[in-house]
């Protein structure tokens, strides 16, 4: 009875281990954009890690919500938009990505058909990021307000 009691006792200790990595690791890196303020901001593993400027579209950009990176592209040009370079892209709703941009002059206020655009050095930083940590621990929130999202 012992035995089994420590076996149980084990297994359930196991299993509460890997609950609590699985749910520590669930969103290793937190991207914030904030439409409002046009500053997109990065946590990971619950520290702030960098807040950059952005531009954000014209016509109020991507939809509010959170979000999964879909696929990443380190070279990407825009079929829809003359083939506009979007370096370091992380795509994540409907075509919608966060990408650099050469037009660092306009980043701090929208000016973009709808991507969240970032400094070309930035957008490298945060690409290698979510590539190092993988797409399922990333999480992209997209809001008008200056709340941080939890996890």
């Amino acid at each position: 009875m012992r035995r089994f009691a420590s076996a149980a006792l084990l297994a359930v200790s196991c299993a509460f281990l890997s609950f609590a990595t699985a749910e520590r690791a669930a969103a290793d890196v937190l991207i914030n954009v904030n439409k409002s303020t046009q500053r997109l901001t990065v946590t990971v593993d619950g520290t702030p890690r960098y807040a950059w400027a952005i531009s954000s579209g014209l016509g109020g950009g991507p939809p509010s919500g959170s979000y999964r990176p879909e696929r990443l592209e380190r070279k990407w040009f825009s079929r829809k938009y003359d083939w506009s370079p979007m370096p370091h892209a992380i795509f994540f709703y409907h075509g919608f990505a966060i990408h650099g941009t050469n037009y660092v002059s306009r980043l701090g206020r929208p000016a973009s058909h709808g991507c969240v655009r970032l400094h070309p050095t930035h957008a490298a930083t945060l690409f290698d990021l979510v590539q190092r940590h993988g797409k399922s621990n990333t999480r992209i929130v997209v809001g008008n307000s200056s709340m941080v999202a939890h996890r």
